[in-house]
């Protein structure tokens, strides 16, 4: 839920004004009173595009205080992978003064449409951030079925959107399809609140298959259990524990403490904990 208080476009603004050099600094506060003042699809489109020649895609990195900031104000979002063109293109989007209007709704798919994949990431972002968000349910959903990583990610991670707007079946093939592309699972907001047994008996569908073509389960994948699992979650998990890699042996160890009721907060595992499972987590 967004206070009422909180501004992403004013937010955003901050950010940008601190990070971007002033001819690119320039170009983006120009670009955004064209918008504001009213523009055709074709020319809001092609500022989008435009964002790539004024704007670096260089991270973001908002720092520890304006990701506080963003949590405060949407619970659930996390720009911290944003980038500076990501974050302008957004910028950009939230200068529409239409966005409740169904104008808008018809320009953002036409930009969807033509989007290359810098675009469609930024766009896919922003949909948390719009006013409506019901709306673009259809649209977050083809976001999903991508199996270019990054696109899926800023539909599905990150993001309140997905927790908020989807309906049960929408949720469950998003996590099933961030395990089957490598998606990092543990940064899906609400993963917890919308455990469920069908998406258990998915997620162990998923483990059996990989472990019949003699693949490794991804050891996010025990975060989809919960104690929805039943007894054929608990043979599941205690294969992995005497099977599995150090990683996989760990994760489900601490899926069996929870499939027993065990708390992830008070033994020290939330779902955040497994960014040490994610290979690409440096930090």
């Amino acid at each position: 839920m967004t206070t009422q208080d909180f501004d992403p476009r004013a937010f955003l603004a901050d950010l940008l004004r601190e990070r971007l050099d002033p001819a690119g600094l320039d170009w983006l506060e120009g670009a955004c009173e064209e918008v504001a003042g009213g523009i055709a699809s074709t020319r809001f489109g092609a500022l989008l595009s435009l964002a790539s020649r004024h704007v670096p895609a260089r991270p973001l990195e908002p720092g520890v205080a304006a990701l506080a900031r963003a949590e405060a104000g949407l619970r659930g979002w996390n720009p911290e992978r944003w980038d500076l063109r990501e974050t302008a293109r957004v910028r950009l989007l939230l200068s529409r003064r239409d966005l409740a209007e169904e104008t808008f709704a018809a320009d953002l798919e036409q930009a969807f449409r033509f989007a290359d994949e810098g675009e469609l990431r930024a766009l896919y972002k922003a949909l948390a951030l719009l006013p409506g968000g019901e709306r673009f349910v259809w649209r977050a959903a083809e976001g999903c079925r991508t199996n270019i990583v990054p696109v899926f990610e800023s539909v599905a991670c990150d993001s309140p959107y997905p927790a908020r707007h989807f309906d049960d079946i929408a949720w469950n093939q998003l996590v099933i399809k961030a395990l089957f592309i490598g998606a990092p699972l543990w940064r899906v907001h609400g993963l917890d609140g919308r455990l469920s047994e069908d998406l258990a008996r998915m997620a162990l569908d998923l483990a059996d298959e990989r472990r019949s073509a003699g693949r490794a389960v991804p050891p996010e994948l025990w975060l989809a259990l919960g104690t929805h699992a039943g007894e054929r979650g608990r043979r599941s998990l205690e294969a992995e524990v005497a099977t599995g890699d150090t990683l996989g042996a760990r994760a489900a160890a601490l899926a069996l403490r929870r499939l027993d009721g065990g708390d992830w907060s008070r033994d020290g595992c939330d779902q955040a904990a497994f960014r040490a499972f994610d290979p690409r987590e440096t930090r």
